[in-house]
């Protein structure tokens, strides 16, 4: 089956019997191709003098992120420091794309980063798990909004979509995008609970039919969080759907993303999946809390010639 055109898409989601025949008519995912694909490109080498490239990129693409019921304000604004100078020493090192933290947080981030570029993203509708009512997931999404998050993740209800009641997570969907206002949403679907690549598909188009700007894969509070195939079929999915509507939406693994070479295979993935008008923090993100630091220790072996080690940059 095909995947609509713009003008389809109203068709689609008329109701709960029109979305269910689409998401199910979806081509199912060839598991064994989508592993050894992803486990293929993810032994590439990059040469050297592109090295330097993918590590600045990915540190542009990082949502560095602080989500323990420990965070203190002081945290936050040493994390907002990093964002925004991620290396004091090398003034050209890119800011990342964001600061990630609770709703209660927004207002001291919104201050830390300042007028630098960085995003502050927000969780809520009762991150991590997703359970409560609709008012209440409205209600956190407004709290991080007013306080001044550009970026909000929240969670579908995983026991809703896993029963098949599709039209309802649609629906929450979108009363959270417009509750977002002018922020960008990124919708997490928790593919470890999803437990088949066939239903992260579906969760991936019910979440770009309702108006996601990204799909996400993970809280990162569940195991397994982000996997390389699991991020696959998210890229196809965002690349289908720019194919068929002419739109650009976003894709953001999340969780067990901690070292360079993570990433660059992520990187490969986007180019080789989705394609090179991905490779931007505008259309990608790494949710991570350590994973700036080992790009950083990276990045300084590449310009240094040798080891830093990481007496060399903050350890979070």
């Amino acid at each position: 089956m095909s995947a609509p055109s713009t003008t389809e898409l109203s068709e689609v989601t008329r109701d709960d019997a029109s979305l269910r025949r689409f998401l199910h008519g979806l081509p199912g995912v060839d598991q064994v191709g989508v592993e050894q694909r992803a486990a293929g490109l993810g032994t590439r080498s990059i040469k050297k003098a592109a090295k330097l490239w993918a590590i600045d990129t990915a540190i542009s693409m990082v949502d560095l992120t602080t989500l323990e019921g420990a965070d203190t304000p002081g945290k936050v604004r040493t994390l907002a420091a990093k964002a925004r100078r991620p290396d004091p020493e090398y003034a050209d090192v890119p800011h990342v794309g964001a600061v990630c933290v609770y709703p209660d947080m927004v207002a001291t981030a919104v201050a830390g980063v300042g007028d630098s570029g960085v995003g502050v993203a927000s969780v809520a509708t009762a991150f991590p798990s997703g359970r409560s009512n609709r008012a209440v997931k409205l209600a956190d999404t407004a709290l991080a909004v007013d306080a001044g998050a550009t970026e909000i993740d929240m969670v579908i209800d995983r026991g809703a979509f896993l029963s098949g009641r599709y039209g309802q997570v649609y629906e929450e969907i979108v009363a959270i995008k417009q509750a977002c206002g002018s922020a960008h949403l990124k919708v997490i679907l928790e593919t470890g609970e999803l437990a088949t690549y066939d239903n992260v598909r579906r969760a991936s188009w019910l979440a770009l039919l309702a108006g996601g700007d990204f799909i996400k894969t993970s809280t990162g509070k569940v195991s397994p969080a982000a996997t390389l195939p699991v991020t696959h079929v998210m890229l196809q999915a965002v690349r289908d759907w720019h194919e068929r509507t002419g739109e650009l939406r976003g894709v953001k693994p999340a969780g067990g993303i901690r070292t360079t070479k993570d990433a660059i295979r992520y990187l490969v993935a986007v180019h080789e999946v989705a394609g090179e008008q991905w490779l931007t923090p505008k259309l990608f993100r790494f949710g991570a809390s350590s994973l700036l630091n080992d790009l950083l220790m990276q990045r300084r072996t590449q310009l240094e010639g040798h080891y830093s080690g990481p007496d060399y940059v903050t350890v979070d």
